[in-house]
């Protein structure tokens, strides 16, 4: 299946950053619904420990593995995510809707083939390991490019034991070698452990909810 949803462009939001031959690129994939401290430390960690040039905060328009119920707006989502990446190397898109991207597949064939030059790395947490399997077409991300995992309080030991990490476990490599993973042949990959944060996006809609309703 290759779903695509209608493309939005949005001024200012779905645009991609720019970026230079050679450089090398986080991807930070997510709904940021909303954005908060948490995934700044995940972003800024990914940075320092990866040896990034730059990294990208790719603000989905919807992940189909999660109800949109209560998903804001992408302008809003990205604005907000805005707010809280202050980083200069840090760089916050919505542009995956103005190409009708569904699947982070889609996102990564598209950059790796139209900047074949540049040097990506897919991040994302330890949680989101855990259902690796579950994405579409997960092992043609872990072919395309490297991807680094940050541990994430609750799956710190369920990542590694996971069905994408039991299958990837050869490809693993050292954590201490991870400046190196942005320039690893794919599939490559690394568990990185480190400081952690106890928010969550779904924590913070209920905090709003409840005190709205109340």
């Amino acid at each position: 299946m290759n779903q695509r949803l209608a493309p939005v462009h949005l001024n200012g939001i779905t645009q991609l950053p720019p970026s230079g031959a050679g450089m090398r690129i986080g991807l930070f994939g997510g709904s940021f619904n909303p954005a908060h401290s948490g995934h700044l430390l995940v972003a800024e960690q990914a940075l320092i420990r990866l040896g990034l040039d730059a990294l990208w905060v790719l603000v989905t328009p919807g992940n189909p593995l999660k109800n949109h119920a209560d998903l804001a707006p992408l302008a809003q989502r990205v604005d907000g995510a805005r707010k809280v990446m202050t980083h200069p190397k840090i760089k916050v898109t919505g542009f995956e809707a103005a190409k009708g991207f569904t699947y982070s597949y889609q996102t990564i064939r598209f950059l790796t083939q139209t900047l074949p030059d540049r040097h990506f790395v897919w991040i994302m947490g330890a949680d989101n390991m855990v259902g690796f399997h579950h994405w579409q077409r997960w092992r043609d991300i872990a072919n395309m490019v490297p991807v680094a995992i940050y541990v994430r309080p609750g799956s710190a030991r369920l990542a590694p034991a996971s069905r994408a990490a039991e299958a990837l476990e050869r490809y693993r490599i050292d954590e201490t070698d991870a400046t190196a993973l942005a320039l690893q042949k794919s599939p490559a990959w690394v568990y990185l452990h480190g400081r952690q944060s106890n928010l969550s996006s779904s924590a913070i809609r209920a905090r709003r909810h409840a005190t709205a309703t109340k």
